[in-house]
């Protein structure tokens, strides 16, 4: 579980304390010099180093804990859907701010890759995109759900256009099974990258909920071009029609 800060549910929301000199990684025989980069950026990161100290798997946690502190996404009780979970940092954050341990919210995780236990949340390790995913985790889930995050992405190309189309297939993808469990009034949050192929995916938020907006956390690298769709206020296709 998260090592316990002074102020547990707000821990990830301030930047980290500002680093010192930074490390300069020399590149070896064994590693080539892409490989150099992202481990001299990993080891010249404070979000890495606070991760580390608080007890989060990854640096990630403090994407979600930004996004909950700026929308409130995350109550006591909730029913939460975690989709691309691995290794477990937004789960963490999941866990702490819906106080799962206590409150009788429900969490469940999921990633194709493999990922610790994290009780009292669901750990799925399963493709989302298999035909028999939905059923499972509806069966996991026990009831509608609150709140729906994917952080799911395709591995890079490199190639940003590609990418980009690939992204917003997953957001796509995970919004079907998102608009089959929501509960009225639930929200969905998930990846996207920066760019015009997500009009269709807008729309139909648009349509499906009251608030639409794309927010970049302040953990998300200046350098990427991800953002994250976050829809609030779902409506059930009985109540749109009303």
């Amino acid at each position: 579980m998260v090592t316990k800060s002074k102020n547990p549910g707000k821990s990830g929301s301030a930047l980290p304390a500002k680093r010192g000199k930074a490390v300069r990684v020399k590149t070896a025989k064994s590693r080539d010099l892409a490989s150099t980069i992202w481990l001299q950026r990993q080891l010249n990161d404070p979000y890495v180093a606070e991760a580390k100290k608080l007890g989060y798997r990854s640096r990630a946690a403090f994407k979600l804990a930004q996004l909950d502190d700026k929308l409130r996404l995350l109550k006591p009780g909730m029913r939460v859907v975690d989709l691309g979970a691995a290794p477990g940092g937004w789960t963490q954050i999941a866990i702490d701010r819906t106080k799962a341990l206590t409150s009788g919210a429900r969490i469940v995780a999921l990633d194709i890759l493999e990922m610790g236990p994290l009780p009292p949340a669901t750990v799925l390790q399963l493709d989302f995109l298999k035909d028999e995913a939905p059923a499972i985790l509806k069966q996991a889930l026990e009831g509608e759900a609150d709140l729906v995050l994917s952080d799911m992405a395709a591995p890079s190309t490199g190639h940003r256009e590609t990418d980009h189309i690939r992204i917003i297939a997953m957001a796509e993808v995970a919004y079907e099974f998102a608009a089959e469990v929501l509960a009225p009034g639930g929200a969905f949050l998930a990846k996207v990258f920066q760019g015009g192929s997500e009009k269709d995916l807008l729309a139909r938020l648009k349509a499906d909920f009251t608030t639409v907006r794309h927010v970049k956390p302040p953990a998300s690298r200046s350098e990427s071009a991800e953002v994250y769709v976050v829809a609030q206020g779902f409506r059930k296709e009985g109540l749109r029609k009303a």
